[in-house]
């Protein structure tokens, strides 16, 4: 059976050229062009994957993230014209799993979705794969090997492992860093990313868990 993607978008031509694409793919694509049709639609099929618009007419993409988000974990994946619009959509904590900018080729959207519907499937899949953060003797345990975390490693990583495939920005991060809410720099937060990786690595099998997202920020990505 195919998997279905809802396409959120009123340029009818667009939507259109999007809808095309996927249908060479394993993807079965539905759209709707009117932002209030659309929580009414989720609930009802329950699509495997959504591309979801910022402007729209009726409700806007923003406030539809934040309603699916309260009753679904489907992977949402927002688009907007402006490339300024990530840094504020990354602020806004939506809950988005990708983010991805106008003017763009149909053919790298189709592959950005590919991506977080593999990201997503290994995280639904990954139940017999532990990796698990131990808050009170601060290690970080991988099936049976562990390594022990300090505790601004240990605040870093935690959010980070909550919500894998998530992008968090540097200033997100720095907020779980330190009880007394002080201000540090970007390169702490790299500096630091740098040191848990090396720890990870060493029961991970050398896997890179924590990816770079070049201008966003970071994410936790278990395979």
């Amino acid at each position: 059976m195919s998997d279905s993607i809802l396409i959120v978008e009123d340029e009818v031509k667009l939507s259109n050229l999007l809808a095309d694409y996927f249908k060479l793919t394993e993807y079965q694509p539905h759209q709707i062009f009117h932002g209030d049709q659309v929580i009414a639609w989720v609930k009802t099929h329950q699509p495997q994957v959504i591309l979801l618009d910022i402007m729209l007419p009726g409700k806007d993409g923003i406030t539809l993230c934040k309603e699916i988000r309260q009753f679904s974990t489907v992977p949402i994946l927002m688009v907007t014209a402006k490339v300024d619009e990530i840094d504020r959509l990354l602020g806004l904590e939506l809950g988005a799993d990708d983010y991805i900018c106008k003017p763009f080729s149909p053919r790298e959207v189709v592959a950005r979705v590919k991506t977080v519907m593999r990201r997503s499937q290994t995280t639904k899949g990954s139940a017999d794969v532990a990796f698990i953060l131990d808050e009170n003797r601060l290690v970080a345990r991988f099936n049976s090997l562990e390594v022990a975390l300090t505790s601004v490693e240990f605040q870093l990583l935690k959010p980070l492992t909550a919500s894998p495939g998530r992008i968090f920005t540097r200033d997100q991060l720095m907020q779980n860093m330190y009880s007394d809410h002080r201000i540090v720099n970007y390169r702490t937060i790299d500096s630091h990313i740098k040191k848990i990786r090396k720890k990870l690595a060493g029961i991970c099998q050398g896997e890179d868990l924590i990816q770079s997202v070049y201008g966003a920020g970071y994410r936790f990505v278990l395979s």
